[in-house]
């Protein structure tokens, strides 16, 4: 039974409701669900119920309901992948994608480790540019050159990426090319398909009979506000990773590909309002071969660290915010209907449909105007299908992340199964251990449940757990990189 303390003295919120929950009658339970979600900034709060059922003898094996809990819900991780909304569930999606590209390296996960002997190569497709922006620029040799502006910008400069003169940039440009980026990709592989063919002078048929092209990609802000690929692209043999290619699919044939594909592919936007325009790739385009082994080269472990590090970021590393703009009480229309049916402004946005001014964006004015310009266009009914408005604080980036080819190798879905296996076996031992019934292999098993959300979020107390979670976490990890560090010294 819960006592009802005065705890009025207490002055913090927080601490008076850990006081409130170290006084409940399970309070072991309560720091258990916090630290197994290994310190998640915004969890999902549920409350539902769950039952393993013997379809034979229609026994119950095991069951679990929220009421049991102390608190009365069930604190699942959020599982966000951007690392500026949760770091700890983020470094789980990283090295989730970690292993999901490594696999397609250097075999494992189901896939053959006869992929270390493909041609595989690094690419790197970059925007053109819509006009001259800060930078700092290098010679050959490697020394640095100042800047158009005349002045040399230190690393952390907040004016780098921004434009020399914001009047002539191409802002309209800038966010189409983001908008169609993903667009453009896809076309890029179909164009990469064409030019291997003409490149080895063969049918489209014959290459596809002979000849399958695998890949992994992941997008990354530049500090200029677009986008840029980075992929992983690898021959196989027909039958896919366990199949050798054939001698003639060579890294060079793959690299002039690469290059005739990204100068083909172009995507063509109409518009009354701003004419044609094509979207296209840029004049930077990098391929790099991969090895397997190698000192200071382009290694498996190099690679997927870096595809596995930009997998968790946003756009907040070109300066913009990491929230939708979207007003949530009238979807951004600015409008709402009465219940006459017609249209009544929106109280919450005054008819704008932003949840916040733009002009209030704690933001460089270069980041403002891209996003100004995403919304400007997200209103013209050309452009009502890219839903511009929503994606205005992606600076209208709409498209996926981190996508793959079908046979490159396993699947995040794959990896999370693998790892929800591990933890159902660990109950399982528990149950054992504990003298409970286990149920038979050969036996059918119905799982019954029903589960509603409830919030987001952790009670205030529960939030101090969570931080000491993360401090020990971090504790933990420096700890490591120094033991690390002193062996490596040591040999």
């Amino acid at each position: 039974m819960t006592r009802h303390l005065d705890l009025r003295h207490v002055v913090s919120p927080a601490a008076r409701d850990l006081v409130e929950l170290a006084n409940l009658q399970d309070f072991d339970r309560v720091q258990e669900q916090v630290r197994n979600l290994r310190g998640c900034t915004r969890p999902v709060n549920l409350v539902g119920h769950t039952a393993t059922l013997d379809a034979t003898t229609n026994t119950v094996l095991r069951s679990y309901s929220t009421a049991n809990e102390p608190t009365g819900r069930l604190l699942t991780a959020c599982g966000n992948r951007r690392s500026s909304r949760c770091p700890a569930c983020s470094r789980v999606y990283a090295a989730d994608t970690y292993h999901l590209i490594k696999a397609g390296l250097s075999g494992g996960k189901n896939v053959s480790a006869d992929v270390r002997t493909h041609p595989r190569a690094f690419v790197t497709l970059t925007a053109p540019s819509f006009g001259p922006v800060h930078n700092r620029r290098k010679t050959k040799a490697g020394k640095p050159l100042a800047c158009r502006c005349g002045e040399s910008h230190s690393e952390d400069a907040p004016e780098l990426g921004t434009p020399l003169n914001p009047a002539t940039y191409d802002y309209t440009g800038a966010v189409l090319w983001n908008a169609h980026a993903g667009d453009l990709w896809r076309r890029f592989t179909i164009y990469l398909r064409r030019a291997l063919a003409a490149e080895l002078g063969m049918t489209q048929k014959a290459l596809n009979a002979a000849l399958r092209i695998s890949f992994a990609k992941v997008a990354e802000y530049q500090q200029r506000g677009l986008v840029h690929f980075h992929a992983v692209i690898r021959f196989d043999g027909p039958d896919g990773h366990t199949t050798p290619p054939p001698t003639w699919a060579t890294l060079d044939a793959l690299t002039h590909a690469v290059e005739e594909a990204a100068g083909r592919a172009v995507v063509t936007v109409e518009s009354d309002a701003i004419g044609t325009r094509e979207i296209a790739w840029g004049d930077r385009i990098d391929v790099q071969e991969i090895t397997a082994l190698g000192d200071g080269e382009l290694t498996d472990q190099k690679v997927a660290g870096y595809v596995a590090k930009y997998a968790t970021k946003s756009a907040e590393g070109s300066g913009t915010v990491d929230r939708s703009l979207v007003c949530r009480p009238c979807g951004g229309r600015g409008y709402l209907r009465g219940p006459d049916g017609f249209r009544d402004l929106c109280a919450d946005c005054d008819g704008t449909g932003q949840a916040e001014p733009l002009q209030d964006l704690r933001i460089q004015r270069h980041v403002r105007q891209m996003i100004r310009t995403a919304w400007a266009l997200g209103q013209l009914p050309e452009f009502a299908d890219l839903k511009l408005w929503k994606w205005a604080h992606m600076l209208g980036f709409r498209g996926h992340f981190s996508t793959k080819s079908r046979a490159y190798s396993t699947t995040l879905g794959a990896l999370r199964d693998v790892r929800r296996a591990w933890r159902v076996a660990q109950a399982e031992q528990s149950r054992a251990r504990a003298g409970l019934p286990t149920p038979d292999e050969n036996t059918t098993l119905v799982t019954e449940s029903s589960w509603a959300y409830l919030a987001s979020g952790y009670r205030p107390g529960e939030e101090l757990l969570a931080a000491q979670t993360r401090h020990e976490t971090q504790q933990a990890k420096q700890a490591a990189d120094r033991a690390k560090t002193e062996g490596e010294l040591w040999l």
